[in-house]
């Protein structure tokens, strides 16, 4: 995402992520990449001057109440091993990539429930590990999507921005509230990357929702936002 906003893609330290400049919004300006990742590790490493700045704390581990943020929201990694049968959507068009830049802003439109934020870019679609997935009505509108990102040091597809029909804002990963999503993102994951386990986070009700498809809660992580 930072790519295709013209950011770089930040540095891959010991232990954090970290990128020099404010990320784009809903995604996170550090990511904690070992448990025991000391907060300054983190923070000397990223912009806090510009307003919105946030860290992943992938362990929930960090105290960074003294540094003026404050937990955002806590969730759960989830898995979905290898060879876990896919379910079967009810809706008969199955989930497609998006292809062109006209059809990413259409899909943006349905994730922000209409409201324009240029944060999906036609850039994004050139990233071969990076695979923005389409569910229509059988008007050909799209009504649901989610981002798949493939890894192959381990091996897996992470899923994210997952929303479905009266999902609202669409910014966090989760289902919300509507028509279900998982069946036929999953279904549509098993056919681009057969045998390949699904990973993600989830908290609340989309945690819930995530466990009845098959998905194991693992770790806990922590978001932090700058307090106030």
């Amino acid at each position: 995402m930072c790519r295709a906003h013209g950011l770089g893609p930040g540095t891959f330290g010991d232990v954090a992520w970290t990128h020099p400049r404010r990320t784009p919004p809903y995604y996170p300006d550090a990511v904690t990449l070992v448990p025991d990742a000391a907060s300054h590790e983190v923070l000397d490493g990223i912009d806090r001057s510009v307003p919105g700045c946030s860290v992943k704390d992938s362990f929930a581990t960090l105290d960074l109440a003294g540094h003026g943020f404050e937990p955002l929201f806590d969730a759960r990694w989830i898995h979905r091993p290898a060879g876990t049968p896919a379910p079967q959507p009810e809706d008969a068009a199955p989930w497609e990539p998006v292809r062109t830049a006209a059809e990413l802003a259409a899909w943006e439109t349905a994730w922000s429930d209409g409201a324009p934020m240029d944060l999906f870019r036609p850039a994004l679609l050139a990233d071969p590990a990076t695979t923005v997935l389409a569910g229509r009505a059988p008007n050909g509108r799209i009504v649901a999507g989610a981002v798949l990102t493939h890894s192959t040091a381990p091996d897996v597809v992470g899923v994210s921005n997952l929303f479905g029909t009266g999902t609202g804002t669409g910014t966090g990963t989760g289902t919300g509230t509507g028509a279900d999503p998982w069946p036929g993102c999953l279904a549509a994951t098993t056919r681009l990357h057969p045998g390949t386990p699904v990973v993600g986070y989830e908290h609340g009700d989309d945690l819930a929702a995530a466990l009845r498809h098959g998905f194991t809660a693992t770790g806990t992580l922590r978001i932090w936002a700058p307090a106030g």
